[in-house]
């Protein structure tokens, strides 16, 4: 199979928020705080926003406790991208990402979640504005505090193991080793839909392929 066949299904997506020229967008990694959760399925959100991070020249994350949570801010172009690693576990994310929202005003248009989805295949990629949380306690609790209507990159973690595994266990777990020589062509193509969405504002309904 080619690498990054796309499968789109339709165009949806609401404008960015603008102040004259400048725009504003909040991209969420959801994942757990601790180095015993780094390399895990279900903190693959952080892996993606630190690569974007660091791909894009961000200044670094700074701890911010009264918001719950790890900031990087950067203007590429002319819309200034705020990045948020939640210092709550997954399950509380929403209470860290709706401070950062009524901090820096920013709605559920410029917002983007990006997460494990078990629904979906290793090395698949979609994209949507809305939906349910699909049994995922980090989206759960995003939509309690924010509510359904933001962006979502999912990244799929499904496999022929996890339909054996326990769930739990499966997204604490560590990607296998065939798995970890791929990953890094799928944080790539998520950075590049993460840069789609915050250069377009944006957000297409779509499956994209990558292995």
């Amino acid at each position: 199979m080619a690498l990054f066949e796309q499968k789109r299904d339709m165009l949806s997506g609401s404008p960015l928020y603008s102040i004259g020229s400048n725009r504003t967008v909040l991209v969420i990694g959801l994942g757990n705080p601790g180095k015993e959760y780094d390399g895990t399925r279900h903190n693959i959100g952080f892996a993606i926003v630190d690569e974007f991070a660091k791909k894009n020249d961000f200044p670094g994350w700074v701890a911010k406790k009264d918001l719950m949570c790890q900031l990087a801010i950067h203007t590429l172009g002319d819309t200034r991208v705020i990045l948020c690693k939640p210092a709550t576990f997954m399950n509380d994310s929403g209470q860290a990402a709706g401070a950062v929202q009524k901090f820096y005003r920013v709605y559920n248009a410029q917002t983007l979640a990006v997460y494990d989805e078990l629904a979906v295949l290793f090395g698949n990629l979609r994209t949507r504005l809305g939906g349910t949380d699909a049994g995922h306690n980090g989206v759960k609790s995003l939509i309690n505090h924010l509510g359904d209507d933001f962006g979502r990159l999912r990244v799929g973690i499904g496999s022929e193991i996890s339909q054996k595994a326990e769930a739990s266990d499966f997204v604490l777990g560590k990607f296998t080793k065939k798995e970890q020589e791929t990953l890094p062509l799928i944080i790539k193509e998520a950075c590049t839909l993460v840069t789609e969405y915050t250069t377009s504002g944006n957000l297409p309904h779509e499956t994209r392929v990558v292995i």
